[in-house]
């Protein structure tokens, strides 16, 4: 479930609040805590896939010129 909301300050990036869900999930993730690896080797891993996934999505549709009429993907 998406911990976005809107009455958190907004940094004005495309995409932030799936970028801040990617960021606390891998630092929440059991890989971080309790293994000690470093976020980026929990990610190449595959945790918090779907939060991956859905960044991805969004920031591919900033380059997609077709998302200035449907708007961006994400939240």
């Amino acid at each position: 479930m998406p911990k976005y909301y809107e009455e958190k300050e907004e940094d004005g990036r495309a995409c932030g609040g799936v970028r801040e869900d990617l960021r606390q999930c891998l630092l929440e993730s059991h890989c971080v805590l309790q293994e000690n690896k470093s976020p980026k080797q929990c990610l190449r891993e595959g945790h918090c896939k779907s939060l991956q996934l859905t960044f991805f999505a969004c920031k591919r549709s900033v380059l997609d010129t077709r998302s200035r009429f449907r708007g961006r993907k994400g939240y």
